[in-house]
């Protein structure tokens, strides 16, 4: 069947809604087949402006039906992890091993942001867990041997990564060579140089003194472990969702588009405030926020705004949407290949330096073992479609929430090693399974 034949029909109508203000409402054919009823597609902020509460049922049966569950399955399974684990342990939730969990989850998480760029081409990089065992080793052989500036050498340590993620991503853009292939050999050739430079010894301990070691050590803390320094971080988050909302509604209402109603922002904000403080009151019943943490959380702010809120961010959803479309919008698809894997690069050494804040050493072991699948596995398990196209960079934050709550709650309950990596390839295969199952609803309702 050509490809003229699956020609999607939809028909765009204006209807007049309260206050005067015309709104689209669109009505779609199912992709896969054009004579069969058109589906309507209103936007939801009609329904809530219009239906109230009911319109809030409304648009979530709609999505749930139509496979767009976001992150509603990891809210579910990670409150069912910590239900399980605390009814076994009633260690798990309390707010030093909270803290923990907040702690270790940050190394692995940055790796994970890089890898959302890569799999929103829809590609794999098997090399950062190499490239961030190579980044603690280079900062430990420059500050340790070379008795090089720290502060330098974090620099030096990170453009060393961007420039191998470059690498890889012009060796798939421009040469053609298969993304797998590419990062398989770097996954390879970088744990080799690592080996080369660590030595006999397999081991460089760095002082822990060290400008970016002791900033990203277990023991340091925001604002000095003042208690106001994690309600400081809460209400930043709190003020900056409101303003940002306001502003947005703002801006879409002089342009005569739907826009959130004020009462929905109010509530969305007071839940995001409600979680914030909660979590600051947890941890400031522990030590307080590492810096750790809060490096990797304004690392996710600041992605986040790139991706949802620039052109390049548009782009890279564009080409992992559709090559061919993008081409044809004039987009550089090469340029953005490789650039996102600079970016991967880039995250993965930082990712190093977060491990060697954790150890004060660069280790044979460094960015070894799992390092590589936690990574993917967050950023899948987090909602990232390997198809594509499609996630967030929250999904990093979400999905190592998931894996570091399993890998200790199960120390807590003294579990063999096995069962954790069973365990996790288990609820890896099940995010991939609703990923897959939501894309064919998605497209079954005309929306995929």
């Amino acid at each position: 069947m050509s490809d003229t034949s699956k020609t999607v029909k939809s028909d765009t109508t204006k209807v007049e809604k309260t206050g005067g203000v015309v709104e689209d409402q669109t009505t779609v054919a199912p992709a896969d087949d054009p004579t069969a009823a058109p589906v309507s597609v209103v936007d939801p902020r009609l329904l809530v402006r219009e239906e109230g509460l009911k319109g809030y049922v409304t648009e979530f049966k709609r999505k749930v039906k139509g496979g767009e569950l976001g992150s509603l399955p990891v809210v579910i399974g990670l409150i069912v992890i910590w239900t399980i684990f605390q009814l076994q342990n009633d260690r798990f939730l309390s707010a030093d091993n909270l803290s923990n969990i907040s702690y270790y989850l940050s190394a692995t998480g940055m790796l994970a942001i890089g890898l959302v760029f890569v799999l929103l081409l829809g590609e794999i990089d098997l090399s950062v867990g190499s490239v961030s065992g190579l980044a603690s080793t280079l900062f430990a052989v420059f500050v340790v041997n070379h008795t090089m500036n720290p502060w330098l050498s974090l620099i030096l340590t990170v453009v060393t990564g961007i420039l191998i993620g470059a690498l890889h991503g012009w060796f798939f853009a421009k040469i053609g060579v298969p993304a797998f292939v590419v990062t398989l050999a770097g996954f390879l050739g970088w744990n080799g140089l690592m080996l080369w430079l660590l030595g006999d010894s397999g081991t460089i301990n760095i002082p822990s003194d060290s400008g970016p070691v002791h900033l990203l050590g277990q023991s340091s803390f925001f604002m000095d472990q003042a208690i106001i320094g994690a309600y400081l971080l809460a209400g930043l988050g709190v003020a900056s969702m409101l303003f940002g909302s306001f502003g947005e509604q703002r801006r879409r209402r002089a342009a005569g588009v739907p826009f959130r109603p004020t009462s929905e922002i109010l509530l969305r904000v007071g839940a995001l405030a409600v979680a914030s403080f909660a979590a600051a009151a947890v941890l400031n019943n522990a030590a307080g926020v590492s810096n750790a943490l809060v490096i990797f959380l304004a690392a996710l702010v600041i992605v986040d705004f790139i991706l949802r809120r620039t052109t390049f961010g548009r782009q890279v959803f564009a080409v992992g949407g559709g090559i061919e479309a993008a081409r044809r919008a004039g987009i550089n698809v090469p340029m953005i290949r490789i650039t996102v894997f600079a970016i991967a690069g880039g995250f993965a050494a930082v990712g190093g330096m977060f491990f060697a804040g954790q150890t004060a050493s660069a280790t044979l072991s460094a960015g070894g073992g799992n390092t590589l699948m936690l990574a993917i596995a967050a950023a899948v398990i987090g909602g990232t479609s390997l198809f594509g196209g499609r996630g967030s960079v929250w999904s990093a934050l979400l999905g190592m929430l998931v894996i570091q709550s399993i890998q200790t709650g199960l120390d807590l309950l003294n579990m063999n090693t096995s069962i954790q990596y069973m365990i996790t390839g288990g609820v890896l295969l099940g995010a991939v399974v609703i990923d897959s199952v939501s894309r064919k609803s998605q497209k079954a309702a005309g929306r995929g």
